[in-house]
């Protein structure tokens, strides 16, 4: 089991070890390494394709203690090290695109290119927080109950009639994360800071991808990274699309996606 000991963590990671350049892909919420497998086919072996579960997530070994999106775009540059990657084009969905925007403010040196999905560089609304607390605080008082597992799928993956495949893969993991995992995970994107203002730093080529269902991260909000990101080559609208397109859309995804690596990479 491929475990890279960084940052006194135990960090899971997948690597293809094929291709001139690295892609490393940071995932989203509830996510792991594994909702990427559609962009890791599509990719290899042309691209090396570098996966890893974030801190409270997969299979990495978290020490339980309070992290921030700064720590996932330290763990990020870490796998590089340990992999001897020099610069990488970062791929971050949802939460993995806050930590990927913050990797190339952070380590502009390492970062080749970024393809954000389903992300934003502000904080969110006090009514969104508000729901992140609610959902915080229910794990915590009654544990993953199923309207509040069943209300996350279809924010995220999209209706159960649609996704069936999905929700029955993603339930059971979702449903087994701690209280102390979605407290400290939740906490992560609750505490975030504001980046708006830092957008201008960002010069690597970019592209923007977004589902036009998505309620968690309204897409004029992707219409938005896309616009105020100086190298910003493009917005990808994915039509009938939730929270993770990239998942549930990858035949609308990936061909802008790899047109992207090609042309920027």
């Amino acid at each position: 089991m491929p475990i890279a000991q960084i940052n006194g963590q135990g960090i899971f990671y997948e690597d293809s070890g094929v291709g001139e350049t690295a892609v490393i892909f940071l995932h989203g919420f509830l996510m792991d390494h594994t909702m990427f497998a559609p962009q890791v086919a599509a990719l290899t072996p042309r691209y090396r394709c570098v996966c890893f579960d974030a801190r409270g997530f997969g299979q990495t070994e978290w020490n339980g203690q309070p992290f921030n999106l700064y720590d996932t775009a330290a763990d990020c540059i870490g796998l590089m090290d340990h992999l001897a990657i020099d610069r990488a084009v970062l791929v971050g969905m949802s939460q993995g695109g806050y930590a990927a925007l913050r990797t190339a403010l952070t380590y502009p040196n390492r970062v080749q290119a970024l393809v954000l999905m389903s992300t934003r560089s502000g904080t969110d609304e006090d009514e969104v927080k508000a729901i992140y607390r609610d959902t915080r605080d229910t794990w915590q008082a009654v544990g993953p109950i199923d309207p509040l597992i069943e209300g996350l799928l279809t924010g995220i993956i999209g209706p159960p009639e649609a996704h069936a495949a999905l929700w029955a893969e993603w339930r059971p993991r979702w449903q087994s994360r701690s209280k102390e995992q979605i407290f400290h995970a939740m906490n992560n994107l609750l505490d975030r800071d504001d980046i708006d203002h830092r957008l201008s730093e960002i010069t690597v080529p970019a592209l923007v991808t977004h589902g036009e269902e998505d309620g968690g991260i309204p897409i004029a909000l992707g219409e938005a990274l896309h616009r105020d990101l100086p190298n910003s080559q493009g917005m990808v609208r994915v039509p009938g699309a939730a929270h993770a397109a990239n998942l549930t859309h990858s035949h609308i995804v990936n061909p802008p996606l790899l047109a992207f690596l090609e042309q920027s990479a």
